[in-house]
């Protein structure tokens, strides 16, 4: 049997509010890392509290790649993800370091090592129109007409993940295919890293759903509506833009469009970001490779010591 020559890399992945950043940090202090963030909403500048940013401080100490790399004006694709990924990766290696990719936006993590379908391009006069229409009839009645078309899509996507089921749609349309169909052909390769996957992920979701309504009336105290007020006042900014539509500023959004109350502005709010917590627990459940480390039982740095030290250290 030949031997794994690849360099080594680590993934640390969790739910929001599971404490992957600090984790990620601690890790640092004793190993030869370089950070990369993999959160879809860390790569814009401006979104700061609501995005749970690291602080200047953190960051100075602890730089993280593709973290403020995108104005939000502009969206920010899976596809540039793994691209600029595979470069901070490449250069982190070449400096003789292990990259270690943090963060909970699955989506990335299996673009980066699985590949990409060949999808169309967002086109901009479709998705207004399926926009329109979910503003008619609903987005569960969208889902409805996904599940007529793509049902194995649509099995995956919430009936409110309105994201997802313009694009599942969109798709559709533009090139006749479903999504999953065409998701299924994707590029795969050998990964050119070899990758030791930590998941953290509680088995009870009672003290991550605290924390997370701990953490949304810390960022609203540190100035959270301030803050999207500020991006709202830039005036090129609108709610259906990726980084608007990120949880939390969605909601905050809307709450200063004058929809709702403030109370029902922070219940909503906490639970898109439980549903997230969620949909992310789900999606760590199936990567059956990964070693877990629950962040509620047991603090995980030493056992995330132990398998990292046993992962550098072995043959290669």
């Amino acid at each position: 049997m030949s031997l794994d020559t690849r360099p080594l890399a680590i993934f640390l992945m969790g739910p929001t509010a599971s404490g992957k950043t600090a984790l990620a940090c601690q890790l640092a202090d004793r190993f030869p890392f370089g950070l990369v963030s993999v959160d879809s909403a860390l790569v814009y500048r401006g979104l700061e509290i609501g995005a749970a940013k690291p602080d200047a401080a953190t960051l100075a100490r602890y730089p993280h790649a593709l973290i403020d790399i995108r104005d939000p004006a502009r969206p920010y694709s899976a596809a540039e993800f793994h691209d600029d990924a595979l470069a901070a990766m490449h250069a982190i290696t070449a400096q003789g370091r292990v990259p270690l990719l943090v963060g909970g936006t699955g989506l990335y993590f299996r673009a980066l090592q699985q590949g990409l379908s060949e999808l169309p391009e967002a086109d901009p006069a479709v998705r207004s129109r399926l926009s329109g229409e979910a503003a008619r009839i609903g987005w569960p009645a969208m889902h409805a007409r996904l599940a007529r078309l793509d049902p194995v899509a649509a099995a995956r996507i919430g009936p409110n993940d309105a994201q997802r089921l313009q694009r599942a749609l969109e798709v559709i349309e533009l090139s006749g295919r479903p999504l999953s169909e065409l998701q299924g052909g994707g590029r795969r390769g050998v990964f050119p890293w070899r990758v030791l996957k930590l998941a953290l992920l509680p088995a009870d979701r009672q003290p991550l759903h605290a924390r997370i309504a701990q953490r949304f009336d810390a960022m609203l105290a540190e100035g959270f509506l301030d803050e999207v007020r500020a991006l709202r006042a830039r005036g090129d900014l609108h709610a259906d833009l990726p980084a608007i539509r990120a949880v939390g500023y969605r909601q905050a959004w809307e709450y200063l469009d004058g929809q709702g109350d403030a109370a029902g502005f922070r219940d909503r709010a906490i639970f898109a970001t439980r549903q997230l917590a969620k949909r992310q627990i789900t999606w760590l459940r199936a990567e059956l490779d990964a070693r877990v480390l629950d962040p509620e039982r047991v603090p995980p740095l030493a056992r995330a010591v132990e398998a990292v030290g046993l992962f550098l250290g072995a043959p290669r």
